[in-house]
């Protein structure tokens, strides 16, 4: 019944690097699925922060340009998001969905970036 599993959160301390995984097995079309990478912290609205088209083009919000990059791997119904430099204003859950229907949320992977 998950359709989105998302994976790879942590602890990390500033300037540190981690990267998520979202798995999308279910996902019959998932090679011409738009796929987007959110994050929403306490009293924020959720966000979307990285996207990615079946043929690879991305696309990233200004916080995160030149630190983050989205990837995919359509064999294995696969997104990723390497993050490196990271900093506080990152921490958030971070959530993986379809783009721009998207299917119900998963719980999304906690990342916490200390100072």
């Amino acid at each position: 019944q998950v359709q989105l599993v998302e994976s790879g959160g942590g602890l990390v301390q500033a300037g540190g690097s981690l990267k998520l995984s979202c798995a999308a097995s279910s996902l019959s079309r998932f090679n011409i699925t738009t796929m987007g990478w959110y994050r929403q912290a306490p009293g924020k609205e959720r966000e979307l922060v990285a996207s990615i088209t079946g043929s690879g083009t991305t696309t990233y919000t200004d916080a995160v340009k030149g630190r983050f990059t989205i990837s995919r791997d359509n064999a294995k119904k696969t997104v990723f998001l390497q993050m490196v430099n990271l900093k506080p204003h990152d921490s958030a859950v971070y959530y993986c969905n379809t783009r721009p229907i998207m299917l119900s949320w998963g719980k999304g992977t906690l990342v916490t970036v200390s100072s």
